[in-house]
């Protein structure tokens, strides 16, 4: 009950209106069922339609008309039209998601929050209130120690996982019941066989510090920008892409740089400008970050769960740890995966040896090292185009004996 109310104590005015559209919803959804008894409501996170979720939706659509599905994403999404196309999308949030989500068979996301609105539906579900079935995607591979994806925390019914080493970790040490946790593999690992890059890009991508504060929460800009330049995180990224060191190496070997880093961090992009030529600012709302990933020829990241995308391509990164004790201890624990054991590029410190590293690999034409691709055959259990197949065919053999 402790734990409870300090939940409670974090729950929003928006969040309260939510509660009133969930009563109203519920005795909709109640005679709804009894017409849609096998309907799947997938989603991501709202804003946009290119994670697992989406990319399950696409094949069900297009390899099994007959499933009752539909996709939850924002009104104002650049990606509602892509939507629209495969079928009529649900308005993320919504009076009708409510009611969906309480109709329908199971709940699909690739997000633990990918529900109408995630503060009212983790006390109904997380403490017994509401007992639907959900299925989580998965944002990324699991490399780290998440006390929130805990069974105790999700009380998901089930839990994809994409490699040998991350199920076993996760199925032992995340508490779900036996049978929930299940190898299959991410579902736009499918689109990650068939690309074409760009020669000589480099992608820069890192991921958000919690430390940092709430990224998507706007309260003071200017005041938040402030804060966020005089933090290390923001002068040891600044002196990556800002620095001449960079710009001598594009011109040297024609270079171009695209920097694109978490969602969190796009708010502060104005703070990241720089007269560097070969380098582009990402913004989410012009850039897709699959497409970044396939189109890149090396990346520079951190801790984010995109190196294994780039990665699962075989594709040579480098990870830039300046504060790799700090992030360990206050935003992620380290679980199974080790960097100096299993990353998929060497791991540096400070921002000159990480850039001489970079030089030698465009001199070198980006050519991945043998010892990463043997790890690549190593670490990837799944590696076919059979991903959205897989997690098709284990949903409907799970919750099939289920009549609503």
């Amino acid at each position: 009950m402790k734990r409870f109310f300090e939940k409670f104590k974090g729950v929003k005015p928006i969040d309260v209106l939510h509660i009133f559209l969930f009563v109203a919803a519920l005795p909709i959804a109640l005679v709804y069922k009894l017409f849609r008894r096998d309907l799947w409501l997938i989603c991501d996170n709202g804003a946009e339609a290119s994670d697992n979720g989406y990319w399950l939706y696409e094949y069900i659509r297009r390899e099994h008309p007959e499933q009752d599905c539909l996709y939850a994403v924002n009104k104002n999404s650049r990606d509602r039209d892509k939507v629209a196309a495969l079928g009529n999308p649900v308005n993320y949030g919504s009076f009708l998601h409510w009611i969906l989500y309480l109709t329908a068979k199971v709940n699909i996301s690739s997000q633990k929050g990918g529900k109408p609105n995630y503060a009212v539906c983790y006390l109904l579900e997380v403490y017994g209130i509401l007992r639907n079935k959900r299925v989580f995607l998965q944002h990324g591979v699991i490399l780290t120690d998440i006390e929130f994806l805990y069974y105790e925390n999700t009380k998901m019914d089930m839990f994809v996982t994409s490699t040998y080493r991350e199920w076993e970790y996760v199925n032992s040490h995340y508490g779900y019941p036996e049978g929930v946790v299940q190898l299959l593999g991410l579902t736009r690992f499918d689109r990650l066989h068939d690309f074409e890059t760009v020669p000589k890009q480099i992608l820069i991508m890192p991921t958000w510090r919690e430390w940092l504060g709430e990224g998507s929460l706007v309260k003071n800009i200017e005041k938040d920008k402030e804060n966020f330049v005089s933090s290390d995180y923001y002068k040891r990224w600044s002196a990556v892409i800002k620095s001449d060191r960079l710009r001598e190496i594009c011109e040297k070997y024609g270079c171009t740089v695209m920097f694109c880093p978490h969602r969190d961090t796009q708010r502060f992009l104005s703070c990241f400008e720089t007269d560097n030529p070969y380098l582009t600012v990402c913004d989410y709302d012009h850039f897709n970050v699959q497409e970044l990933l396939k189109s890149s020829a090396f990346m520079i990241t951190d801790f984010s769960s995109v190196q294994i995308d780039f990665a699962y391509m075989k594709k040579p990164l480098a990870y830039f740890h300046f504060d790799y004790k700090e992030y360990t201890e206050h935003h992620y624990h380290m679980g199974y995966y080790s960097y100096e054991k299993d990353g998929f590029g060497p791991a540096f410190s400070d921002e000159n040896e990480l850039l001489s590293y970079v030089e030698q690999a465009a001199a070198n034409n980006f050519v991945n090292d043998e010892k990463y691709l043997n790890r690549h055959s190593e670490f990837f259990t799944l590696y076919d185009t059979d991903n959205c197949k897989r997690n098709y065919e284990a949903i409907k053999e799970r919750y099939r004996s289920i009549d609503n």
